[in-house]
């Protein structure tokens, strides 16, 4: 698939990366962000889809894949990465996008919401929401961080089948290997995942401090065009959390992705189905 690596800087200096898409100027450009850990990599298959009926742009937290690593790790928060979308859409001189929010970028677009909602035009909000299950964050906690190492892919893809079987019952070798390739990188002989460790320290203090009611964040998000889609087997977002949310903003749309955990890669068949209804009810 086409793109350009575009690189911007942030408002204290690092330099962050971000994949573009093709697509359309008349329209506002789907804006992928991706899970604590993860990278633009994660968006290859939706963008596939998407571009170029859409223009598709994928960012790349700091302290994440080509984006700068940050000195201070402290800054590794959610207000941190929403001033930096905010930036990344001044440089682009985008008035609005359509946000993609995986995991920890949905919490990003809520915060987006609050502090620049004229800068949304519609979300698609994966697996995520305004109460987190303390299973799923304990899981990714049990992970986050660990500088494991590994000879060969063969091994990084046993490693995350054996930490996330449970959430993608269905992967065979092929997926899990190409979930590696997502998920990490080589070189000086060795793969490793693709984030500076340093993010754990800032997702521990995040877990230890009294939790911040979101409920009113997503009621900012709601006000615009909605999505929510969740994995049926997931652990962060819980069923009972999705009614809820569906009980609050009555006008979302939902999907529920059956046999997957956190999170929906979005190119499943029902992900896939709820994205191209909500798509084309924005452009109609």
């Amino acid at each position: 698939m086409h793109y350009a690596d575009r690189f911007f800087a942030a408002a204290d200096g690092l330099r962050l990366h971000f994949r573009d898409y093709p697509g359309p100027a008349d329209r506002p450009p789907l804006l992928c962000l991706p899970g604590l850990t993860r990278n633009v990599r994660d968006f290859a298959a939706l963008a596939e889809l998407y571009s170029p009926r859409f223009r598709v742009l994928a960012l790349e937290f700091r302290g994440r894949g080509e984006s700068d690593y940050d000195p201070q790790p402290a800054r590794y928060t959610p207000l941190t990465y929403a001033a930096d979308v905010q930036q990344l859409l001044d440089h682009l001189a985008l008035e609005q996008a359509i946000f993609v929010g995986t995991s920890l970028g949905g919490l990003v677009t809520m915060a987006v919401a609050t502090l620049a909602p004229q800068r949304i035009a519609a979300t698609i909000l994966n697996d995520v929401g305004p109460e987190l299950d303390p299973a799923g964050l304990e899981r990714i906690g049990s992970y986050v961080g660990k500088r494991e190492r590994f000879a060969n892919w063969g091994q990084a893809s046993s490693a995350l089948a054996s930490k996330h079987q449970h959430a993608f019952p269905r992967y065979g070798p092929a997926e899990w290997l190409a979930m590696a390739r997502r998920n990490c990188r080589e070189g000086g002989g060795e793969i490793r995942f693709d984030y500076d460790p340093a993010i754990a320290g800032a997702f521990a203090s995040a877990a230890a401090t009294a939790p911040i009611d979101l409920w009113p964040f997503f009621a900012a998000l709601a006000q615009k065009p909605l999505l929510l889609v969740r994995g049926a087997l997931s652990e962060l977002l819980g069923a009972e959390t999705a009614a809820k949310m569906r009980l609050a903003a009555p006008a979302m749309s939902f999907v529920e992705v059956p046999d997957v955990g956190h999170a929906p890669m979005l190119d499943e068949a029902e992900a896939a189905r709820a994205i191209d209804a909500f798509l084309s009810s924005l452009v109609a």
